[in-house]
């Protein structure tokens, strides 16, 4: 089992603006006094960018353009639909907005079989979407894929038992809890565990101060420190400036990055950024017009790809 793949796969938006149908629990999400059009352009341009940032680290991307017809503002984040496993397994899974629905492309899959990678088996959980549950892929889960743990924080994105279904079938370790936000004075659920928890192959970055409940904080960090991780701990106004959403790659040499937005980077203070580069150097883009809108950041665009190659 590795943690870390030298593969992303990313989705090149050609529609991207604010998606009114996710911005009704995603309090990352702001508008901006700009009309789509020019939204859309802004966020090609960082998109653009950031993939010349990764393929210059020797990272491989695959990139998809997305389908105008199909009207999907959100399809830049592809991790919160599809995961692949080592065994060349994928999940396909139930979203929470309707319009994200249609983000789920065979053309993924073919670009997938088309650079040399082995499809064995698709888990598709999309039916529990007309029961009313979701569970929205790596922006619900993240996965300590060596050491057979999966953290989620419940949410209306993460149905608790969706997940325990999940973590049977791909035979993972749940660990359950529940993360919080400061939303105009009241604590509400944060939509994504990925935004505030990051598990790299050595450390965690994670927002402790979300996990109001001080026996499930205990509970998670007992587990991340049972498996060897060092525990990079960072604020709620840090997690704000997207610290939390933070992904661990490698080139094909092997040399490993924590990939993240520029104002990820600039909120991490001197010990922090001394703690994750003792693992990793850091690799990071300006995404300002993308975490406005789509309240998501550098992990939520990109699609890991740990499938075995022909």
């Amino acid at each position: 089992m590795k943690q870390v793949t030298d593969t992303v796969l990313m989705v090149r938006p050609v529609a991207f603006r604010m998606n009114e149908q996710t911005a009704v629990n995603n309090y990352f999400q702001e508008e901006l006094a700009l009309k789509n059009d020019e939204i859309n352009k802004k966020a090609q341009g960082e998109f653009d960018k950031f993939v010349s940032k990764l393929k210059t680290a020797g990272i491989n991307v695959l990139i998809l353009d997305d389908d105008k017809t199909l009207d999907t503002p959100d399809s830049i984040f592809p991790n919160n639909w599809v995961s692949t496993h080592e065994n060349g397994n994928i999940a396909i899974y139930p979203m929470y907005a309707e319009n994200r629905r249609k983000e789920r492309r065979e053309e993924f899959f073919t670009l997938l079989e088309e650079s040399g990678f082995i499809i064995n088996n698709i888990i598709d959980y999309t039916e529990a979407e007309e029961e009313g549950l979701f569970l929205e892929g790596t922006g619900s889960i993240i996965l300590d894929r060596i050491n057979e743990k999966a953290y989620c924080a419940l949410s209306a994105r993460a149905d608790e038992d969706l997940f325990i279904e999940f973590c049977e079938e791909f035979e993972y370790l749940p660990v359950i809890f529940t993360a919080y936000q400061s939303v105009e004075g009241k604590r509400l659920p944060i939509y994504h565990t990925n935004v505030m928890m990051c598990v790299a192959e050595e450390f965690c970055v994670i927002c402790l101060e979300c996990i109001d409940d001080k026996k499930e904080r205990k509970f998670v960090l007992n587990q991340l420190k049972e498996s060897g991780k060092e525990i990079i701990s960072i604020s709620e106004k840090q997690m704000h400036q997207f610290a939390g959403n933070m992904l661990q790659v490698a080139n094909a040499e092997g040399k490993k990055y924590l990939v993240m937005s520029s104002s990820a980077h600039q909120s991490l203070n001197k010990g922090q950024i001394e703690s994750i580069s003792k693992y990793s150097e850091i690799l990071s883009s300006d995404l300002e017009t993308i975490e406005t809108c789509g309240g998501g950041s550098a992990r939520c665009m990109m699609a890991e790809i740990f499938l075995p190659r022909k």
